[in-house]
């Protein structure tokens, strides 16, 4: 209770009358308010003089207490300490001798003997019990020994020793010994010796941030959280022991999970950089578990692996034979681009320097994949069997054992399955792996384009080959999606094309129809899905269980808004609409997303933004615990304000109330009567044992209620999960939607045309075609120079292009791949016109680097692709050899790319492409003139080499006109790029000398060969002479 202390110099207009303005702080401060400050107050040493306070004197002074205070007063301190009686152990030595005084000196005036009212625990016999504060402090701790603290965590270390522990402590978490080393490193924070360990801090409402900092550097992070609370535990029976603590979550770079990383950021706090220091979640955060059989009646290696993505529910699966060089595995990672790595301790020298390249590939640390090595003991087929066979067998979900019994048949996918159940029950995230729905197959065959390692790579698919970012690459190119979810889709339509020529046509049309329809529903479509959420995510982080109140508020609300627009334009859709695709899409998803209204209805909206769940349900109908709970708050809130109702009467103040402190609740309502507490110039606090007793029954029971709405919440959003394939397949379609709104859009910027998908038809015929992504950045100006392409399997399938360095080759050929893996995906294509047949696979060997990490060197690569491209090629296969055998000797090198080309025209009979700068392989169109084609990147000879006076040689000076041209070209003009180059001009000097005679030599030798050739085939006295006069 707050009572305003008496203003003497109050002006007369203000003054109240005295019952009102009663000083309770009279009666334990001394005679008056200005005696106050000189007294020893409440919580501090008295003066031990005080002690020895003759019975006269105190007698005198309270004898003068009583003249000025009026029986009523007089009663009412009676009463004051009455209910004090309980509490006076926590008053300090002068309060105690002051309630003793008035005890047998005071009341016995009035007639009233305490002593006989007061029980155990008051003051007895007039003694004064000695202060806690003058016994002697007990001896300090040793700092060798461990703290309370230091123990517990010691002991949760030992059992997570590869994880950075973040320990709550009050409103900070901790981390200690070496793990606070690494944290400070990291976090660029201070580290300090506290007791025996180094420690260093993080706030609570920023622990979202370090977290994910942590875990973007590769580290495996536990939060640590208190499970007690204060008011329970100071009524339990161990309310003098530690805070009982245990490990709530562990997140990293795949897990990264649940209310303590996932912030819920507006698309406006993220456009005006209020979430600039968060680090963001990459496109796709798979989780990827590799196990390898080797078979020994067989000799092969069996490779399998399965591929989570714990935050948006997708699961990939696949299993296949690799060879030494591990292609079929690398292709994989980089289809799937994985952020981790699960992987067993014995893994072969192979696989790891595989997993070694590619995680070193990136040179920010924030980009390279986490591996986690497991006791190899848990991808043993036994072992993973009984840990697949135990969850799918208990799984309370509908298809949960069909799925185990179809991954039966895989025996390397088994292998993988059951460690990575093992490690996701550790993050809580298993339940993704339950439903059969969920699981999808990665390899080719099972309806998609085939892109190996090296295709992806040198095409430049995903990511540029010069700083490894999208800008540049054909993903770039394709990407105007606007939401996160159909970012997502758009990397995998690019990165596994269709074969279906039917799936391919229905993509087409929606483009199309996108592209030339002027239609309000369309326009309207693209507005809804601009400035969405990640609602893919979202309901995956409610399914679960790891969502908070601001994220459920923000992920149901969108769908709920999603399906009552989509449902208002339903009669617009089916009246303007003709793609089916489209209308399918369109029409489906209200009904898939109409579970979210009844969700939404049921939540306060204010208290689902502030995060409050007490007051989250708005109907607690079908909450009976929490509306119990709710109903005992207000029984003790009603108590507690008919006691200040009584105070009041007593004391005859009617302007007593309960305050609130710092904002702090716990002190205001510990503010009531009678035990003096504390005191500002204006105002006098006090508490009472009734008020104190039942703010600890308030405090309880407001605890108790955060427990059980928590309960209620996690049951809630289970009961969301229920819904949870059902609205991943509506948010499915709007993510499809949003890559055909995407694909529309390019085309029409592009000024792309749409290619005709033939399946038994088996060419490809371009006119014109462009260069996707140099076409773009090449700007509007229209400086690309298009091409045409022609390659038939019945006719001309191979071209041998030829032509000077730096003339355009590369980019042709990249050109030509790029647009038949686009018209595949159901793209438009840059071109003015285009009829392809179907491609099951784009093999590319390009390029020349070595790999240090794999141990081999740029014509080992070279030759190794090679190789892979030979065995899998098929007649429907793209093939593109550029500049083969150059890492060797010349003759090695045109004898390796000359075998090869013939291999690939005579049995292969696959669609080639084969760049190259020796000559003799152009003699294979006179070999196979019904399949083979000689072209060349035309160019112009400015200026031929000339010789100056003092006999320096001048290398020629040529212009590209980067055009396709029918025909062998007779030089590279090498030197002319060294020109390009800034080479030093007496290197150039140098070189056109010398290769003018080296050009020298050769023709010679050819002329003598084929002098000697023509003598061979004389077989006359008339013939000889006319040959020695020819060439005398």
């Amino acid at each position: 209770i707050s009572v305003k202390k008496r203003n003497v110099n109050m002006p007369k207009s203000v003054k109240k009358p005295c019952t009102t303005q009663t000083s309770i702080s009279r009666y334990f401060g001394g005679l008056s308010s200005s005696s106050s400050s000189s007294r020893p107050q409440c919580g501090i040493k008295a003066n031990p003089a005080e002690h020895r306070l003759s019975r006269g004197k105190v007698s005198e002074s309270f004898t003068l207490i009583a003249t000025q205070l009026n029986f009523t007063e007089q009663y009412n301190l009676f009463l004051m300490h009455r209910c004090s009686k309980s509490l006076t152990s926590n008053l300090s030595t002068a309060n105690k001798l002051k309630i003793t005084t008035f005890e047998h000196i005071f009341f016995p005036l009035q007639g009233f003997c305490l002593s006989k009212i007061t029980k155990s625990g008051g003051r007895e016999g007039g003694k004064v019990a000695e202060s806690p504060s003058d016994s002697s402090a007990p001896c300090r701790r040793s700092r060798s020994t461990y703290t309370p603290l230091e123990q517990q965590v010691m002991e949760l270390k030992q059992q997570h020793k590869d994880v950075l522990l973040a320990v709550e402590c009050g409103y900070k978490y901790r981390f200690f010994g070496e793990d606070a080393e690494i944290a400070a490193k990291e976090l660029n924070i201070t580290c300090h010796l506290d007791h025996n360990f180094m420690t260093c801090s993080i706030p609570t409402h920023r622990l979202f941030v370090h977290v994910r900092r942590l875990v973007s550097h590769g580290h495996k992070v536990g939060v640590v959280k208190q499970t007690e609370t204060s008011a329970l535990k100071a009524s339990g029976t161990n309310r003098n022991a530690l805070f009982s603590r245990q490990l709530s979550a562990l997140y990293t770079k795949s897990t990264l999970v649940g209310e303590d990383v996932n912030p819920v950021c507006r698309v406006a706090d993220v456009e005006e950089g209020g979430c600039a220091d968060v680090v963001s979640d990459p496109p796709d955060s798979f989780l990827l578990c590799i196990s390898e059989n080797w078979d020994k009646v067989k000799k092969q290696l069996s490779v399998g692996v399965v591929a989570v993505q714990p935050s948006t529910g997708d699961v990939f699966l696949d299993c296949f034979p690799d060879g030494p060089s591990r292609s079929e595995l690398e292709g994989r990672i980089l289809r799937i681009n994985p952020v981790e790595v699960l992987v067993p301790s014995d893994l072969s020298d192979q696989t790891s320097k595989l997993l070694l390249s590619i995680a070193n590939a990136s040179a920010q640390t924030d980009d390279r994949i986490r591996v986690e090595r497991r006791d190899s003991a848990e991808f043993e087929f036994t072992s993973a069997m009984n840990a697949v066979v135990k969850f799918y067998c208990h799984t309370p979900e509908k298809g949960g054992f069909l799925c185990c019994v179809i991954l039966f048949r895989l025996d390397p996918v088994i292998c993988c399955l059951g460690p990575l159940i093992q490690y996701l029950q550790e993050f809580n995230l298993e339940r993704v792996l339950r439903n059969e729905s969920s699981f999808r197959h990665l390899s080719s065959e099972s309806g998609g384009m085939k892109l190996s390692a090296a295709t992806l790579r040198n095409l430049e698919i995903l990511n540029n080959q010069t700083d490894g970012s999208v800008r540049g690459s054909l993903l770039w190119v394709l990407d105007h999606v606007r939401t996160p979810f159909g970012r997502r889709l758009l990397r995998k339509w690019v990165s596994q094309p269709l074969t279906e020529p039917q799936c391919i046509a229905e993509r087409q049309d929606a483009v199309q129809e996108m592209m030339e329809s002027d239609s309000i529903t369309l326009n309207s479509i693209r507005s809804l899905l601009s400035h969405l959420p990640d609602l893919e995510r979202g309901i995956c982080s409610i399914y679960h269980g790891k969502s908070s109140t601001q994220e459920f508020f923000l992920i149901c609300s969108s769908l709920s808004r999603l399906g009552l627009e989509l449902q208002a334009l339903l009669p617009a859709v089916q009246a303007q609409i003709r793609s089916s695709l489209l209308r399918s899409l369109l029409l489906d998803t209200p009904d898939l997303l109409a579970p979210a209204h009844g969700f939404l209805k049921v939540l306060n909206e204010k208290a689902a933004k502030s995060g409050n769940k007490t007051e989250l349900f708005s109907d607690l109908s079908g909450f009976p615990t929490l509306q119990e709970r709710m109903n005992q708050i207000q029984s003790v809130l009603a108590e507690i304000q008919a006691h200040r109702k009584e105070v009041r009467l007593v004391l005859k103040a009617p302007a007593l109330d309960y305050v609130s402190v710092s904002g702090q609740e716990v002190r205001a309502l510990m503010l009531v009567l009678l035990l003096f507490l504390c005191s500002t110039k204006t105002v006098s606090r006090y508490h009472s044992p009734l008020l104190v007793e039942r703010y600890k029954k308030l405090q309880q029971l407001r605890e108790q209620l955060l427990l059980d709405c928590q309960r209620e919440w996690t049951r809630f959003l289970d009961q969301f999960g229920e819904h949870y394939h059902t609205m991943k397949r509506a948010i499915s379609h709007l993510a499809t939607t949003d890559c055909l709104l995407s694909l529309a859009e390019v085309a029409k910027q592009g000024n792309y045309c749409r290619p005709k998908v033939c399946e038994n038809n088996h060419q490809i015929m371009i006119t014109d075609g462009r260069h996707p992504a140099i076409d773009l950045l090449m700007g509007e100006h229209g400086q690309y120079v298009p091409n045409h392409t022609t390659l038939q399997r019945d006719g001309k399938r191979t071209m041998i292009i030829t032509g000077p360095n730096m003339g355009g080759k590369s980019s042709y050929i990249r050109q030509v791949a790029l647009i038949c893996v686009m018209a595949q995906m159901g793209s438009y294509v840059p071109a003015r016109e285009a009829c392809l047949g179907v491609l099951d696979g784009i093999y590319t060997r390009m390029g020349a680097s070595d790999n240090i990490f794999k141990g081999r060197s740029t014509f080992m690569e070279e030759l190794t692709e090679a190789s892979e491209i030979i065995s899998q090629a098929t007649e429907r296969s793209l093939v593109i050899l550029d500049e083969l055998g150059r890492g060797t000797s010349t003759h090695d090198g045109i004898a390796i790319a000359y075998a090869t080309l013939e291999y690939f025209i005579r049995d292969v009979k696959s669609f080639t492409l084969f760049v190259t700068h020796y000559p003799p392989l152009c003699e294979l169109e006179q070999v196979f003139p019904q399949h083979v084609s000689n072209f060349h990147m035309a160019f112009l000879l400015s200026e031929p080499d000339v010789t100056t006076d003092d006999g320096e040689v001048q290398p020629e000076f040529i212009t590209f006109l980067y055009q396709l041209t029918k025909g062998a070209a007779g030089r590279s003009y090498g030197l002319n790029v060294a020109r390009l180059a800034d080479v030093p001009d007496p290197i150039l000097h140098t070189a056109s000398r010398k290769a003018r005679e080296l050009e020298s030599l050769v023709n010679a030798r050819r002329k003598y060969k084929k002098l000697l050739s023509a003598l061979w085939s004389i077989c006359d006295k008339s013939s000889l002479k006319k040959w020695l006069q020819s060439n005398s």
